[in-house]
């Protein structure tokens, strides 16, 4: 057999394989479709991952870990959250902000009915898990008076959200150098009942400082909720040229910074998923309770 004869049997051998591969991938590649309807779409749904608000991480921040890498521990923050489940099935934990007036009713073994209930607005939320914390500010009898609270306390008897707002800053510590009428509320002050499905409203007030001296350096930090019209009327030329001086506004592109102190969205929406079917059921459960409280049985009359 000549070389030009044998080259082409192997030319056409190579030819046939090829084609037979091709048609078997291709009924590989139909068998792994889903089936379709009559209009062509699919027939099966993804219904394994639950729906959840989008903006969970501002609504419930505490289910959310630490981002610090060295306290990060899977099996710890899946029961923290199972806990944090069963209490608030025995508890309504309100949605807040930093902004927000609230009421905070616990047990006092020194009261007289055995309970304390502190009204203030919220300067602080922070902390991840059981660790969860918010500090309340309130100026009574001329005297600022701050109490801090663990959301997960079991001594919490109730949570009261009297007037739902936020402020344009994250913490609101500089209240405690800012003028009086900016923190003080009556311990009697009336909830103000927002409809349902209010966006929440800005709180945009421009706190005015006292005189120095300050807790701290307020005219180095990036503030919204400040005027700085005052704020500068109280700080020398040498205070303001080191404010100058030590402002950071690349730090708004590291993203290296933002990845060690934020979650992964994935790893987010992972959290949300897995607990917020439950936190929609104990929602439900509470409207029907309430409906219910509301609701009047009527009397036959004569």
């Amino acid at each position: 057999m000549s070389f030009s004869i044998l080259r082409k049997l192997c030319l056409d051998t190579g030819l046939i394989l090829r084609k037979l591969d091709t048609s078997k991938c291709s009924r590989a590649a139909s068998n792994l479709q889903p089936p379709t309807t009559s209009g062509g779409e699919n027939k099966s749904s993804d219904t394994s991952r639950s729906t959840f608000p989008a903006n969970s991480r501002f609504i419930y921040p505490e289910f959310l870990p630490d981002p610090a890498i060295d306290k990060r521990n899977p099996i710890k923050e899946k029961l923290e959250r199972m806990d944090m489940l069963k209490r608030r099935a025995n508890i309504d934990i309100p949605i807040f902000y930093t902004g927000t007036i609230m009421a905070v009713t616990r047990s006092n073994e020194h009261a007289p009915d055995k309970s304390s209930r502190f009204l203030g607005i919220c300067i602080q939320r922070y902390g991840a898990g059981l660790k969860a914390e918010f500090t309340l500010r309130n100026i009574i009898e001329g005297l600022g008076v701050e109490m801090k609270f663990f959301l997960y306390d079991p001594s919490i008897q109730k949570i009261e959200v009297i007037k739902l707002e936020k402020r344009l800053d994250e913490e609101l510590l500089y209240l405690r150098d800012a003028q009086p009428e900016y923190c003080t509320f009556p311990l009697d002050m009336d909830p103000e009942v927002l409809p349902e499905g209010t966006p929440v409203p800005v709180n945009t007030t421009k706190v005015k400082l006292k005189p120095r001296p300050w807790a701290a350096r307020w005219e180095r930090a990036d503030l919204k909720g400040v005027d700085w019209e005052v704020i500068d009327g109280y700080i020398t030329e040498k205070m303001k040229a080191q404010r100058d001086s030590l402002r950071t506004p690349w730090e708004k592109y590291d993203l290296m910074k933002q990845y060690r102190s934020t979650i992964p969205e994935e790893e987010q929406n992972e959290i949300f998923a897995e607990v917020y079917s439950e936190l929609h059921k104990q929602e439900l459960s509470r409207k029907k309770m309430k409906k219910k409280r509301e609701f009047v049985k009527p009397k036959k009359s004569g």
